[in-house]
């Protein structure tokens, strides 16, 4: 029986060593990388959105679209690092922008949906997974 036994560069070994090592510093970058290409296919949406199909003159403050936002990157309750793209609450007027947003994205009684959180997912999921696996290998390539 033959047997073959490969082994790996030690500079490669080193830096997936140190990656592991660094994890807790690096995906938070690599999170933001993809937000900042979701971000504004979000915003574009809903700027599109905002004022659409109603039934009377509409007069937008802009303030839904400037609570718009990207949260830091954390780790949640199973141990995985999230960040969110959202509203920073609350308004002016006491109101909720989720509310507002959450109107927009799924209508309501006689109001039709106006989506633009879901169709700027389904736009951006591909260039948003190359931008954090370009963002991944220049961390590598950091190391």
């Amino acid at each position: 029986m033959a047997k073959v036994d490969i082994k790996m560069p030690d500079d490669f070994l080193m830096k997936i060593s140190a990656l592991n090592e660094k994890t807790d510093e690096i995906v938070p970058r690599l999170l933001k990388a993809g937000a900042d290409v979701v971000l504004p296919k979000v915003l574009s949406n809903l700027k599109d959105a905002i004022g659409k199909n109603t039934k009377q003159n509409f007069r937008s403050t802009g303030e839904l679209a400037s609570a718009l936002g990207v949260s830091p990157a954390k780790l949640n309750r199973d141990g995985n690092h999230d960040i969110k793209i959202g509203f920073s609450e609350p308004r002016s007027d006491g109101g909720s922008n989720a509310k507002i947003a959450n109107i927009l994205e799924y209508g309501k009684s006689g109001q039709p949906a106006r989506p633009f959180m879901k169709p700027a997912k389904s736009a951006t999921k591909t260039s948003c997974v190359e931008a954090m696996k370009a963002m991944l290998e220049k961390e590598i390539e950091n190391l």
